[in-house]
């Protein structure tokens, strides 16, 4: 019998790291990875966060920005940072990223601090990327969660996957839960990571089609866009628009957005649109308590999609490039 339960206790422990590894996520990462190894790695780094965002309060949108994008290509190994080479053609030139992903120099400054506070390079450019996410948050009087650590870089980059993961602003509703789903995560956690529209700004490019050919929007808010966004493509292509009317505190005001019809990407409208996902949006619109921990809670879940651990990849020296 004891040689039966063995066998079955095998299977079982078996069965369950398959499945772990059939979603993606790894049970290798931890919240103290650098405890030993460089114990003022998450100080350095929110340091030039705060000094960042508090330079710019767009900055926090746009680093949360970098790590969702990293992580939806090929998992969170920082293959969004690398510029192109000879060798490597950039994720920064794919479609969604072009123009568009931006706060380079700023992932830039963290990583030479933190590699001057550990006194080599320790902290890979992919955790960087989950820190930096999470500070930035905070900064603008979002949640914490704790970050789990221990990616490590990748040594090639995925433009193509850039083109065909990352959700466009135009995708339906049925589409963008076929995206999320794609990545292992589910309709709670769509909803609830697109409230990372409650910071940041839109070019024209991305809410053209909204504004001027969809109904689901109220009629003032379009045309107040209209003044900012031209109707002809290519005319005023890079000019903004905050995601939300409080685009520099993260609060759940994106979601009331949407309930009054003023989700400013046709995407972010299909959330409150007489779909499955409306009751969420009430949800959050009015509970941001709720709001608040449930972005936290998928923010860790995004943050495991398929992670290098162990001797995979690299801890590179500069996040733009591969070691030598």
């Amino acid at each position: 019998m004891a040689s039966s339960h063995g066998n079955f206790s095998f299977i079982v422990s078996a069965l369950v790291i398959a499945i772990v590894a059939s979603n993606g996520f790894s049970s290798e990462l931890t919240g103290n990875y650098y405890e030993n190894s460089c114990p003022n790695a998450l100080s350095t780094i929110k340091s030039v966060v705060e000094a960042a965002v508090q330079k710019e309060r767009r900055m926090g949108a746009s680093l949360l920005r970098l790590h969702f994008h990293d992580c939806f290509v090929n998992g969170c190994d920082g293959s969004i940072l690398l510029d192109s080479t000879a060798t490597i053609e950039s994720e920064k030139s794919a479609r969604p990223n072009n123009n568009s992903v931006r706060g380079f120099e700023v992932v830039d400054k963290i990583k030479q601090a933190v590699d001057q506070a550990c006194g080599k390079p320790v902290v890979s450019c992919a955790d960087i990327l989950a820190v930096a996410a999470r500070d930035s948050v905070v900064a603008l009087g979002g949640p914490t969660w704790d970050v789990r650590l221990g990616r490590r870089d990748s040594t090639t980059a995925n433009p193509n996957g850039a083109n065909t993961n990352l959700p466009a602003p135009s995708l339906n509703l049925t589409q963008l839960i076929k995206s999320f789903q794609d990545q292992g995560l589910d309709e709670k956690d769509l909803v609830v990571l697109y409230g990372a529209h409650t910071i940041g700004f839109a070019r024209c490019v991305t809410y053209r089609g909204h504004i001027y050919n969809d109904t689901n929007i109220d009629p003032n808010f379009a045309n107040s866009l209209k003044y900012i966004c031209p109707r002809d493509v290519g005319v005023g292509d890079g000019n903004l628009a905050p995601l939300d009317c409080t685009a520099t505190k993260f609060d759940s005001q994106y979601y009331s957005d949407l309930i009054s019809k003023k989700g400013l990407l046709h995407s972010d409208q299909e959330f409150f649109n007489g779909g499955s996902t409306d009751q969420l949006v009430k949800e959050y619109s009015y509970n941001s308590e709720a709001f608040f921990q449930d972005f936290g809670n998928s923010m860790i879940k995004m943050g495991n999609i398929q992670p290098l651990t162990g001797d995979q990849g690299e801890i590179r020296g500069n996040c733009r490039r591969v070691n030598n």
